[in-house]
């Protein structure tokens, strides 16, 4: 499997604290099936003010260390970009770090505010795709606007998003009704990857195994699709050093 969104680099947002973290982070991801990770540390403005250079330095360094702890992960970074308006500045800059392209596009893993729909998301959303960006929408299920008003994911789809659902979603982690609205999104094949959006080892693991046999229980074949196909489609390869395996 191919893990698009975890936060698993050290000391550099909320994810991992310390390097041991993130390398018993990297052998758990191991363990359950995952063999490619992105890691996409959060850039947040006002929060966690990462930007490329940060993200790669502190990428190139915890590389290191995975490789010197023989752990069998590839590795490649990108960013979870909260929705603000220095968005298309970033891009013009070319500071905002990309998953990687698919159908053509650059593919950006952003992140609405997780109590609302933030006005202004459609004429950004427009602006990227008119500027050969594909928004790909990160844990739609867990936002509480969404929940609560669940035709306006149907809204967000006809913007021609992309989305990301949380393996823990699939799995109960966030509760009854995530879980139930994921599900639904699911029987409708609505989301395009699952990633793990792993922030530690107990509280927010990786739960990519566990999902997969949930998904794979629906369909083997859209469980390949949204953890194998699409996902390799998707990376950077040029990040990287070695192949995928599935």
């Amino acid at each position: 499997m191919i893990d698009l969104h975890s936060h698993i680099l050290p000391g550099i947002d909320d994810g991992a604290r310390s390097l041991d973290i993130a390398l018993e982070m990297a052998q758990q991801a191991v363990d359950g099936g995952v063999r490619h990770m992105v890691c996409t540390p959060h850039i947040h403005k006002g929060y966690f003010d990462n930007t490329f250079k940060s993200i790669e330095h502190t990428f190139l360094e915890f590389k290191k260390e995975i490789n010197r702890a023989s752990i069998p992960l590839s590795l490649s970074f990108a960013a979870e970009v909260r929705v603000n308006e220095l968005i298309p500045i970033w891009f013009k800059q070319k500071e905002l770090p990309f998953l990687g392209d698919y159908n053509g596009k650059h593919i950006l893993l952003l992140e609405m505010p997780h109590s609302h729909i933030p006005q202004g998301l459609e004429v950004l959303i427009k602006w990227l795709l008119k500027n050969n960006v594909q928004p790909l929408i990160a844990h739609p299920e867990r936002n509480r606007e969404l929940l609560a008003e669940q035709h306006k994911f149907s809204w967000l789809q006809r913007q021609g998003c992309m989305f990301q659902v949380t393996a823990g979603a699939l799995t109960g982690r966030f509760g009854d009704k995530v879980e139930d609205f994921a599900l639904a999104m699911m029987r409708n094949k609505a989301f395009h990857v699952v990633a793990s959006d792993t922030h530690d080892l107990v509280r927010r693991p990786n739960d990519m195994g566990a999902a997969y046999e949930v998904v794979s229980a629906f369909s083997d074949e859209f469980a390949q699709e949204v953890f194998v196909t699409r996902p390799g489609a998707i990376v950077s390869f040029e990040q990287k050093n070695e192949p995928i395996n599935d």
